[in-house]
């Protein structure tokens, strides 16, 4: 099944493929076979980021795989380029690294545009002025020269901050943080803007630390996909065998199945993790995919 994302255009399938710390958890003869599994199933949305890179001090990365997420799409996705939809994101938020950030991203993934560029994790640090008068005007001009179709942020802090941000400027996409405990709020306060300004929605995080607590991965996944105008789910898999049974649960999925008693019922059950004490991706500090020698992000496992 596949929805069209917001005013894009682009039609993406309900379940697309995320590159972070938890793929980077699958070693050589895995991930390989994992792509070429979500290609076959159908998923057409692949993201990744620079800083999706396997942490030697976390065990993730044993020295000899490829250790960068980007890497890994770039020897797999390249010769389906043209059925599938790229994403990748901005970390830096100075304008003069811009440029030379996207174009390693883009010599990393074997391409020479994304379909989407995200600024990547929004918090409540970036100041909305800082963004328009600087990065955002960098991101403006990559759309404008072709290195991507399309701009958007991602966020899983401040929903609020978001949703003003959101407000603020001109997003294609936003890839929010939405799950069935509601923790940040991004469905109250970002969700609505996005739906008003035609903006395409991504959920992500909706079953990280969630999953098996209380809750099922086919409830989880209806619950993000009976949201109001999210068109796709993002996430990211340890193992071929948890991948193919997202791709069944996302091929058998009927919004007349979940209605909104279930997913009120849902949200109670599940409120009781809405917060940092059960969701690492929600602690400070936390970073996906370990981003350097000196960063431990064994911690949050």
């Amino acid at each position: 099944m596949r929805r069209k994302l917001g005013k894009t255009g682009l039609e993406v399938s309900i379940l697309s493929f995320g590159g972070g710390s938890q793929f980077l958890r699958n070693p050589d003869g895995t991930w390989e076979k994992m792509l070429e599994t979500a290609l076959e199933g159908g998923i057409n949305l692949f993201d990744t980021a620079p800083n999706y890179i396997a942490s030697k001090m976390n065990g993730i990365w044993d020295g000899k795989s490829v250790d960068n997420s980007q890497d890994r799409f770039g020897q797999i996705l390249p010769r389906y380029r043209k059925q599938i939809i790229l994403s990748t994101k901005l970390d830096t938020r100075k304008p003069e690294e811009a440029k030379a950030e996207v174009e390693t991203s883009l010599k990393k993934l074997k391409t020479d545009h994304v379909d989407i560029l995200f600024l990547h994790g929004i918090e409540i640090e970036d100041k909305i002025a800082d963004i328009e008068n600087g990065v955002y005007k960098s991101l403006v001009a990559f759309k404008e020269s072709g290195m991507t179709k399309f701009i958007g942020f991602s966020s899983m802090g401040d929903a609020e901050h978001a949703s003003k941000l959101l407000d603020k400027l001109d997003f294609d996409i936003v890839l929010l943080a939405m799950n069935a405990t509601q923790y940040g709020n991004f469905a109250k306060f970002a969700l609505p803007v996005a739906l008003k300004k035609g903006t395409g929605v991504m959920s992500m995080k909706l079953m990280r630390d969630i999953v098996g607590k209380e809750s099922a991965p086919r409830e989880l996944l209806n619950y993000a996909l009976t949201q109001e105008g999210v068109a796709t789910a993002l996430i990211g898999h340890t193992g071929i065998d948890t991948l193919a049974e997202n791709m069944r649960l996302a091929q058998e999925f009927t919004a007349e199945a979940f209605p909104r008693e279930k997913r009120m019922e849902l949200e109670s059950r599940l409120s009781h993790l809405a917060g940092p004490h059960a969701l690492c991706w929600a602690q400070p500090g936390y970073i996906d995919g370990a981003l350097s020698e000196g960063y431990d992000n064994s911690k949050f496992a």
